[in-house]
């Protein structure tokens, strides 16, 4: 056993030692194995804890899962409930609704056809009225070619404004004022004249107007046309300025100015727009051009003329009425004062009542307070007291019941 075997640096190896040393080297071994299987058998049980454990959360799990699915599965059939009551009370109210919808509409639809069938009516009568409107207008352009032909007749011309001056005199004049085809003392006749309160002179009005030349020079394009259209006007009008002058214009007969009517305001203004040497022509022969708009402006003049001269014609009448008046306000004053005196007799009448009811209020209260002073020490009052007392009024009058009374 002592036998050395080998030689490991500079120590001997012995038989017994290798023995030893495998025995160690087996122990070792064995506790490491031991120890392995033990560490082994350590981490399979907590494996097994963990897997344990993992089993309880996941049972645990599946368990809250199973509960979570029997709530949500009531609360889907709950939902499933309230939904298909909802569903129903929608369907009813849609119902409802779709039911009011077409009674409205069929209502709606009843007044448009009503409206419609109005509307369309009435557009049959208005298509009517445009029809006799359209007969009208046919017979008014007519009318107006009628009247195109008479105005291109110079008599007929001078006939439609002597007619027009004659209705507007006629119309605002009283018929003593005024004369149609007045002869003058020169032997020549008026269209017209216009006699004023006091003045023996009448206001000529000549109805005659060259209207060919006016015509001419509308009808003008170039300015070649327009000259000689423009110079015969001019001619024309002073030819006639110059006749009215002459013939209506009389000293001592006739007034100082004559009016030259115009039965056009587009001629008046035409000649007033381009034409103004024309108008100051004939307002230096005393000769006015009028339209129909001035000449009825002239004769509202007249009118009030001719009212002032009938108001100073009466009044000596109406002198004699304002004296009258005067009379009856003097009368009516009179009559007031005597009512005023009636009435502050009244006032002293009612005065010596209230006085007469101060006196006998102002006897009560003494009266009163006598009977107070008649009581004694206990209240009771003597026989002669009492007695006194029974004559007295009960109760007494007061001051402001007497002053009512006697209001």
């Amino acid at each position: 056993m002592d036998q050395v075997l080998f030689v490991i640096g500079a120590q001997p190896v012995t038989l017994a030692q290798l023995v030893a040393g495998a025995g160690a080297l087996a122990f070792l071994l064995l506790v490491a194995v031991l120890r392995a299987v033990s560490r082994s058998a350590r981490q399979n049980a907590a494996e097994a804890d963990e897997q344990a454990r993992r089993a309880d959360e996941l049972e645990m799990r599946l368990v809250e899962l199973a509960r979570t699915q029997a709530e949500t599965v009531g609360r889907v059939q709950s939902m499933a409930e309230v939904l298909a009551h909802r569903q129903g009370e929608l369907a009813r109210a849609v119902a409802e609704r779709l039911d009011a919808s077409s009674h409205r509409m069929g209502e709606s639809l009843a007044r448009a056809s009503e409206a419609t069938h109005e509307n369309l009516a009435r557009l049959n009568d208005r298509l009517a009225i445009v029809d006799q409107a359209r007969a009208s207008l046919g017979e008014l352009s007519g009318q107006v070619m009628s009247l195109r032909e008479t105005l291109s007749n110079k008599q007929a011309r001078g006939a439609f404004g002597e007619g027009r001056l004659q209705a507007i005199i006629a119309d605002a004049l009283p018929r003593d004022s005024f004369a149609f085809q007045h002869t003058l003392g020169n032997g020549k006749r008026a269209d017209c004249a216009i006699f004023l309160p006091g003045d023996r002179r009448p206001l000529l009005v000549d109805s005659k107007f060259p209207l060919e030349a006016i015509t001419a020079f509308r009808e003008a394009q170039t300015p070649e046309a327009r000259k000689p259209a423009e110079a015969r006007l001019k001619g024309d009008v002073g030819r006639h300025v110059k006749d009215i002058a002459e013939r209506y214009l009389i000293s001592g007969e006739t007034q100082d100015v004559a009016l030259m009517f115009v039965p056009s305001e587009s001629v008046y203004g035409e000649l007033h727009e381009h034409f103004d040497d024309i108008i100051q022509q004939a307002f230096r022969a005393r000769v006015i051009l009028v339209s129909p708009s001035l000449l009825m402006l002239a004769v509202q003049v007249v009118q009030s003329i001719c009212k002032d001269a009938r108001m100073r014609e009466q009044a000596d009448l109406i002198r004699a009425e304002c004296g009258k008046l005067v009379a009856d306000v003097v009368r009516l004053r009179e009559r007031v004062g005597n009512l005023q005196r009636h009435f502050g007799q009244m006032n002293e009448d009612v005065a010596q009542a209230l006085t007469s009811a101060d006196k006998i209020a102002k006897r009560g209260e003494r009266i009163e307070q006598l009977e107070f002073e008649a009581d004694g020490p206990t209240g009771d009052a003597g026989p002669r007291d009492a007695g006194f007392a029974e004559l007295l009024p009960t109760p007494p009058l007061s001051t402001s019941s007497l002053r009512g009374a006697a209001e």
